[in-house]
């Protein structure tokens, strides 16, 4: 973790920076972040995780919806979200609203 990056809980409500879009890449065939100068390709998984940033719901709420959906252990599920959603941080992706 890089010493300006911010720090991301559980209970952290982010969305993704103004400037930053989820595309698909039809020479790909497959979604990606873009960014200004930047982009990220993304597995299927990578993209429920930032459809659901929505600046509204915590961390800890979008990843109980995760498991619940699939039936999966929601402390397993929350780790991986929010290490996803630090990646997204320390790349300047994000906007962190509460």
């Amino acid at each position: 973790m890089t010493a300006d990056a911010p720090v991301i809980s559980g209970s952290s409500v982010v969305k993704l920076a103004r400037g930053v879009r989820l595309r698909e890449d039809p020479v790909r065939g497959q979604m990606v972040l873009l960014a200004p100068e930047r982009a990220m390709a993304l597995d299927e998984i990578a993209v429920r995780i930032v459809q659901a940033l929505d600046g509204e719901r915590s961390l800890d709420r979008i990843a109980a919806g995760f498991a619940a959906e699939f039936d999966a252990p929601v402390a397993e599920i929350a780790s991986d979200v929010k290490a996803f959603v630090q990646e997204l941080a320390i790349r300047r992706m994000l906007e962190i609203v509460e």
